[in-house]
């Protein structure tokens, strides 16, 4: 695979710019700050895309490059693949995808498949290398071969993990170390104190015996529950025969009251039946009274005036004699007025007469009256003694029919009654029940009974009370030993993980050893030969001394003991190695910078030796110096330059 063209309309500092690239050795010549950095950036950007993530940096990606001035922040790039396809990328870094065509102008972005966090991913797809392999092996930087003296050891270790685990920053030794540490601090073990499995396990026991201690409140919680619902029960059996016998009791004082009602009705009767008598023996009196007052009134008067006119006509006789005798012997004119006496008394006598009778009369017609008015008052009282005898018929057959009424009304309530609490109470309990004489006693035993039971139920309530509070830390103690629990087993299992990718990266660093690294010491092996002219031969990896190096006399020397150009060239080695063991594809080489420190010497061999060992891959070499070219030139290795 390599890359044929890049056209940047604008990428940071970078605008308006076109640069071809060729086969084999293409050298970007720029001085520092003219956009070789920027130049690469947007090459991996076209490829994977650019990151809005700041990544620990001060800016991210985008920030950096997002022209300032508001132009097109867009830009292509074609590439080839080894089987001659060809392909153009157009990137609008402002949106999430590329634009994708063959080289036949199709679009073919659909084609491959869209990560919604990275994007189209037609480069990995089409050479198997994603972003971060891509960084770790094609693109090779000058920090990452410069190092000071006393830096050496940290890039001996880099080769060594190379050569040990494919990744120059994964140390298989540093790893295990790092995960027994972990396990150690994050886990624990049996033997350590103070470690979060100790702790929880220590947890955990004092927790069980906590729990056992407050089990046993528990059980007095599930006595009472049980005391409560038997005197919830007892209380209801007890209200429901109060109910009963409240029925029962209205019942009965409606028999008490339609019995009241036949006694009152007997009573009217008997009231009227003694008016009646009353008033019959009043007609009696009065018809009686009155007519022997009037009858001796008028006989008396009739007696008055039968004696008192005996009395005058004796009188008037004797007068009437008297004036025969004066008449004869009397001469003189005394005689004539004597004579006069006669007819006076007759006057009296008549006038006399006239007023008894009128007296007699107006005693009758007083009598006649009286009698009217006694008749009047008799009928009245006869009248009464009428409407009483009809009334007392009335409350008569209004009492029979309530006493043959009355007891089937009450037996058929009384029945009722019993059947609707049949399911309430017993049918002994309902049947001595009902039989009670003195209810109002038997209700008044029974809610005692009642009041005596709620203060138990009361008792129980507070006991219940008391020993909720140990029951919410029973509660509380068992979600905690739930969580303990459940944290011991993730501890577990966290461990568990730990032992199975231990033993995955003891299995996977053994397969390296036995396939990978044999291959690795021996690149590196031939390329440190060929670099240093022979100086050093073979590199081998040592579990126990880390990296040696065998001597041009046979003797084998730690790695850590070379100059630190030598480090530099064995580590730039085996990353140009490992370019050939990442993709079928023979991806490009991007070194920026990376010979910044090497002598004239070094850097002739690092070249011829690139040129000859990597000629089948593009080479794109970024650099501020025309050492590279001049070298190039002087040992006649074609190459391209292209000036920014």
């Amino acid at each position: 695979m390599k890359i044929n063209k890049i056209k940047i309309n604008s990428y940071g500092k970078l605008k308006d710019k076109e640069i071809n690239l060729k086969d084999n050795i293409n050298i970007i010549y720029g001085e520092n700050e003219s956009g070789k950095s920027t130049l690469l950036k947007f090459i991996i950007n076209s490829f994977y895309g650019i990151s809005k993530n700041k990544k620990g940096k001060e800016f991210s990606d985008f920030e950096k490059y997002t022209p300032w001035s508001g132009e097109e922040f867009s830009g292509k790039l074609e590439y080839e693949l080894d089987n001659k396809n060809k392909y153009e990328i157009f990137r609008d870094f402002r949106k999430k995808n590329p634009k994708i065509f063959n080289e036949n102008m199709e679009d073919i972005s659909k084609e491959f498949n869209i990560d919604k966090n990275k994007g189209n991913e037609f480069f990995y797809e089409q050479t198997g290398v994603d972003e971060e392999l891509f960084l770790s092996t094609i693109v090779i930087n000058q920090q990452e071969v410069k190092l000071e003296k006393q830096e050496q050891n940290i890039l001996i270790q880099k080769i060594a993990n190379l050569v040990g685990t494919g990744d120059d920053n994964v140390s298989y030794k540093r790893t295990i170390d790092r995960i027994e540490r972990r396990k150690l601090e994050e886990i624990g073990t049996e033997r350590s104190r103070e470690k979060p499995i100790n702790i929880i396990q220590k947890n955990i026991q004092e927790l069980e015996q906590q729990k056992v201690n407050l089990e046993k409140f528990e059980n007095t919680k599930y006595n009472i529950e049980e005391e409560k619902n038997k005197l919830i029960i007892e209380i209801n059996n007890l209200e429901n025969k109060i109910n009963f016998l409240k029925e029962i009791k209205l019942i009965d004082e409606k028999e008490k009251i339609e019995k009241e009602k036949i006694i009152i009705k007997e009573n009217i009767k008997n009231n009227n039946q003694e008016k009646i008598n009353s008033i019959k023996k009043e007609i009696e009196e009065i018809k009686n009274n009155n007519i022997n007052i009037f009858d001796k009134k008028i006989e008396k008067n009739k007696k008055i005036k039968n004696k008192l006119n005996k009395k005058l006509i004796l009188f008037f006789i004797l007068l009437l004699i008297i004036n025969i005798l004066q008449f004869i012997y009397i001469n003189n004119y005394i005689k004539y007025i004597f004579l006069l006496t006669v007819p006076t008394f007759l006057i009296f006598y008549f006038i006399f007469l006239n007023d008894k009778k009128n007296k007699i009369k107006k005693e009758e017609k007083i009598k006649k009256n009286s009698e009217e008015k006694i008749n009047f008052e008799i009928k009245n009282l006869e009248n009464q003694i009428n409407i009483l005898e009809k009334n007392n018929s009335e409350i008569e057959d209004e009492t029979n029919k309530l006493k043959n009424n009355f007891n089937l009304k009450i037996n058929l309530e009384k029945e009722k009654i019993k059947n609707s609490f049949r399911n309430k109470i017993e049918n002994e309990e309902i049947n001595k029940l009902i039989n009670f004489e003195n209810i109002n006693l038997e209700i008044e035993n029974l809610q005692n009974k009642i009041n005596n039971k709620k203060i138990e139920l009361h008792t129980l309530d507070l006991d219940k009370k008391n020993i909720e509070p140990q029951l919410d830390n029973l509660s509380k103690i068992e979600e905690e030993l739930f969580l303990n629990k459940n944290k011991y087993l993730d501890l577990k299992k966290f461990d568990r993980s730990i032992e199975i990718a231990k033993s995955a990266l003891e299995n996977a660093y053994e397969k390296m050893k036995n396939s990978v690294t044999p291959k690795f010491t021996q690149n590196l092996s031939e390329n440190i030969f060929k670099i240093t002219e022979g100086k050093y031969k073979n590199v081998a990896l040592n579990d126990s001394e880390g990296l040696l190096v065998e001597l041009e006399n046979g003797n084998y020397e730690m790695a850590s003991k070379l100059s630190i150009g030598t480090i530099d060239q064995m580590y730039l080695s085996l990353r140009l190695s490992m370019v050939e063991e990442l993709s079928d594809e023979k991806m490009p080489i991007i070194l920026d910078e990376v010979f910044a420190y090497y002598d004239s010497n070094r850097l002739t061999n690092a070249l011829k030796y690139i040129s000859e060992k990597y000629k089948e891959h593009q080479i794109i070499i970024l650099t501020c110096t025309e050492r590279e070219k001049n070298i190039l030139k002087d040992n006649e290795i074609n190459f391209n330059v292209v000036k920014l």
